[in-house]
């Protein structure tokens, strides 16, 4: 068995942390429209614990649609979720806080634009444009609660992270 890809009970503890991080976070600052720190721990953990966010990701969107229902917004989380991780992944030699506060902010951005598919798929190209259009002030709003979020939080969490996980993980692999 490949050691790099094993799972351990250690492991199914941790990635459960991980989803109930991102939930309590979620619930904490849901009063917040587009305040969230789904995207930021989603980052961080994908640097933190490589492709084990691989597990943490369906995981979290498995509970937001048992919590929520499954709705468009749940098929959206399907791909932009993992756009996001996918994204963090490619970029995880870099280090800047600056830089990872701008890849946030423009996800928050670009949010509604890469939700607004389903919309595509379930109605046409107009009501994929309206709806897009529509919540381009959310999207705003979304964009400056990342990037200053991630500018904050990013620095103290990673160097947290770095000690708790000494040894156990490789950061940025």
């Amino acid at each position: 068995m490949n050691k790099r890809f094993s799972i351990t009970a250690k492991d199914i503890v941790t990635l459960g942390a991980m989803v109930a991080i991102i939930e309590a976070s979620k619930a904490a600052l849901s009063f917040l429209p587009n305040i969230e720190l789904t995207s930021f721990w989603l980052i961080v953990f994908t640097l933190v614990f490589g492709w084990k966010i691989a597990l943490v990701v369906p995981a979290f969107i498995l509970v937001e649609g048992l919590i929520y229902g499954m709705g468009l917004w749940w098929i959206m989380y399907l791909y932009v979720w993992p756009l996001l991780v996918l994204v963090a992944w490619l970029l995880r030699k870099m280090e800047s806080s600056v830089l990872w506060a701008a890849v946030s902010g423009f996800f928050g951005l670009l949010f509604g634009f890469l939700c607004s598919f389903v919309y595509l798929v379930t109605g046409n190209f107009e009501t994929q444009i309206a709806w897009w259009i529509a919540g381009i002030p959310w999207d705003i709003v979304h964009c400056i609660g990342n990037f200053v979020l991630m500018l904050v939080l990013y620095k103290p969490v990673m160097a947290a992270m770095k000690k708790l996980c000494v040894g156990k993980y490789s950061i940025g692999s």
